[in-house]
């Protein structure tokens, strides 16, 4: 009774404090009207042309005090279909939680994606400063048309973010692997049709990722008002933004590519952008018009990617032979490269990058040219340093020197020794020279290792990949050959391997005059190797050289005899003008991407 009584006072002093309330807007009842001293606009008014009381509590106070059991309640307006629902405390962080996490995982995604595609654009057309220079520009400029795009999104923000997470993760993740065939069926010298579709995945992988930051904002706006103001939003978002950003940086070139290679490595992470949509579905459910549909499309994009990571290696394998036209025995991305080895009927062939290296069949021709002359010309070296030639080829060579006491090979790349180590066929190719006592091997740069080291060598051979990018560019500059000088004892001798005088004479010559301008005397010289066509080489040294008349025995291509023939350059071949390539211009990596380009 007591509690009853209560109640029904409060209510009372309830209805008595909204009727104070209104009292100087509009008199209720009789009393209040005639003592009030004036009219209210509908009492005069039939009853029926009286407008309707615009609350509950009005009309209720119009009728007397609120009966006992009645409870006064504000009208609420219905929610519009795909209006944001209120989430639980919990659930509300978590959402929270989740979406500042995809933040970070769709920058992570979004970069390897645009990694992906430079690394293969390279590794496909090479000139890697242009292909990554181009790749970048058009996915920046697409991520801003994406992000612009996102201001026409004004309904279903949730809906919309869904179906770009799923777009984004299919497209972006299958990207290398559709590159990767597309390169292999289409016929040779359709590199426009291969640079359109490059380009236009992506343009439309670009314009997708640029879309996704700008709704994860607006979502975590319109569900989070109270928590985030402009400034503190920005700053969230930005920050996993970049988080993301920088692990896939380090991540992608040191262990996703090394140990999944590219087309695993896209197609994962595009798993990662349908986690993203799944966990979006299952926290916003409430609010999704589409939930059937939604999750059948999350389930359909993650099982097609699982599928494809399960046939990625198959796929690798079928695409690379197509292109290399012959069976594939071993194939390996490694920080550095991408390194290929194939068997074929007429032997195994070694490809970094995609450019041949040696063939089995004729390598001979190269590495006796290579190491001979050289080495015959000092008359007894004891102390040779090899810079490349990771393949121990050069070393085999070398190692027909009794007088050599040591060898020390610099090379970059560890996958590279280790296999021509440990691979029996391959091992049985450069005559197991990788395991011989008299040898020390140190995976470093050759530059750095150059600056770092103080002893000198008889012979010094250098064996470097052609100069197709900067990188490599470096390793043929008057910088690098002052170090070599510096490391050659008093009768010493250097050889540089200097790619085609006949197809890229300008870079040949250009090698040329880059070791003369660091004080050495030069003699340049050519030998045909099948495989490559005519090839160049320069042997380097403080003093003329001698011409070498002692070989050892057993050689199959260089002799006394056959070496003047090597020296002579017909006039296709002969000396041009040409600048020194110096690190500050890097004059001959331009160079010899524009004399191979007219004949690739």
């Amino acid at each position: 009774m007591g509690g009853g009584a209560g109640r029904h006072a409060a209510r009372g002093g309830l209805a008595a404090r909204v009727a104070h309330r209104d009292a100087g807007r509009r008199p209720v009842g009789g009393a209040g009207a005639e003592q009030g001293g004036g009219r209210g606009p509908d009492r005069d008014r039939p009853l029926h042309h009286r407008r309707p009381a615009r609350r509950l509590g009005h009309l209720l106070l119009e009728q007397g005090p609120a009966p006992a059991g009645v409870v006064l309640m504000r009208h609420t307006a219905p929610q519009p279909a795909g209006a944001p629902q209120p989430l639980a405390p919990a659930r509300a962080s978590l959402a929270e939680l989740l979406l500042l996490a995809s933040v970070f995982v769709i920058a992570a995604c979004g970069l390897v994606y645009e990694l992906a595609a430079g690394a293969l654009a390279s590794y496909l057309l090479g000139d890697s400063v242009l292909q990554f220079s181009t790749v970048i520009g058009v996915y920046l400029f697409a991520m801003g048309l994406g992000s612009w795009l996102s201001r026409f999104v004004e309904r279903q923000l949730v809906g919309v973010f869904l179906q770009v997470e799923l777009l984004v993760g299919v497209v972006g993740g299958l990207m290398p692997a559709s590159l990767f065939a597309a390169h292999s069926l289409l016929p040779p010298g359709e590199g426009a049709a291969f640079r359109a579709l490059l380009y236009a995945l992506v343009l439309l992988v670009g314009s997708l990722v640029g879309l996704e930051i700008p709704l994860v904002m607006r979502i975590l706006k319109r569900h989070f008002s109270t928590r985030y103001g402009l400034k503190d939003l920005v700053s969230q978002v930005l920050t996993f933004d970049y988080l993301g950003a920088l692990l896939v940086a380090l991540a992608f070139p040191l262990l996703l590519v090394p140990q999944l290679g590219l087309v695993r490595t896209g197609i994962a992470f595009g798993l990662l952008n349908v986690g993203v949509a799944v966990w979006a579905l299952w926290i916003f459910r409430a609010e999704l018009r589409s939930l059937r549909s939604l999750s059948l499309a999350c389930a359909l994009a993650a099982a097609g990617l699982l599928a494809a990571l399960l046939a990625a290696e198959h796929l690798t394998t079928w695409a690379e032979e197509r292109f290399y036209g012959e069976h594939i025995v071993f194939q390996q991305s490694s920080p550095y490269q991408r390194i290929v080895v194939t068997d074929g009927g007429g032997g195994t062939r070694l490809f970094l990058n995609g450019n041949l290296q040696f063939h089995s069949r004729d390598e001979y021709r190269y590495h006796e040219a290579l190491v001979h002359p050289a080495m015959a010309a000092h008359g007894a070296p004891k102390r040779v340093l090899v810079l490349g030639g990771g393949d121990g080829m050069a070393v085999r060579e070398i190692l027909k020197y009794p007088s050599v006491e040591q060898v020390t090979l610099v090379e970059l790349d560890p996958l590279m020794t280790g296999l021509f180590t440990a691979n029996p066929k391959l091992a049985a190719l450069n005559g197991h020279s990788l395991s011989s006592p008299k040898l020390r091997i140190v995976n470093a740069d050759a530059f750095g290792w150059l600056e770092q080291h103080p002893e000198v060598f008889d012979v010094i051979v250098i064996d470097f990949p052609d100069p197709s990018n900067f990188a490599l560019g470096k390793l043929y500059t008057a910088s690098f050959y002052e170090l070599v000088d510096q490391h050659l004892s008093a009768g010493g001798y250097a050889v540089v391997q200097t790619t085609s005088p006949l197809i890229a004479r300008r870079s040949f010559w250009t090698v040329v005059t880059t070791l003369e301008a660091v004080g050495l005397s030069t003699t340049p010289y050519h030998a045909h190797v099948p495989s490559f066509g005519e090839w160049g080489f320069v042997l380097a040294s403080r003093r003329p050289l001698r011409l070498p008349t002692q070989f050892p025995p057993g050689l199959r291509f260089v002799s006394a005899g056959s070496l003047p023939a090597l020296l002579d350059f017909p006039p296709d071949m002969a000396r041009v003008p040409t600048e020194v390539n110096r690190l500050s211009n890097q004059v001959l990596v331009q160079t010899f991407e524009e004399e191979w380009g007219r004949v690739h």
